[in-house]
């Protein structure tokens, strides 16, 4: 099985220990955009609009080519703190974008943490996704 992680930049620090675990079960793990340079964003941003703007096309037609070679993508959806507010169970902008193009695409799409409540849970859900629960023997 090949498995794609998606996830905010805020859960990075997860994925080796999570990458690990897939790898000792046999799993091919493929690992976000820029994960090896989380702050590539924030470059984009200091070249201004029109450069971030063509990395983020560039970043969503990269990851809906990585999808299409995938069995799977494994979505971290961990409690986020921003400004002094939790958001549980957090799915960014991308995150949700890519877990639609494994739907559209026809992948199984696994999550670590329950949908997070709020106005895209119903689009979620309609993803059918695998909820987890930190189990990884679910992920087949």
């Amino acid at each position: 099985m090949k498995i794609l992680i998606i996830c905010s930049k805020q859960f990075y620090s997860k994925i080796e220990e999570i990458k690990n675990v897939l790898e000792k079960r046999k799993i091919d793990v493929f690992l976000p955009n820029c994960y090896d340079d989380p702050k590539t964003e924030e470059k984009m941003w200091n070249l201004g609009k029109k450069e971030h703007q063509e990395f983020k096309a560039k970043m969503y037609k990269q990851s809906e080519d990585t999808i299409k070679n995938m069995d799977a993508v494994l979505v971290l959806n961990y409690d986020k703190e921003k400004n002094g507010v939790i958001h549980k169970n957090y799915i960014g902008g991308a995150t949700f974008l890519e877990m639609y193009d494994a739907f559209r695409l026809g992948k199984k799409i696994f999550m670590i943490n329950d949908i997070p409540e709020g106005m895209l849970y119903d689009e979620i859900e309609g993803f059918n996704p695998t909820i987890i629960d930190e189990n990884f023997d679910l992920i087949t």
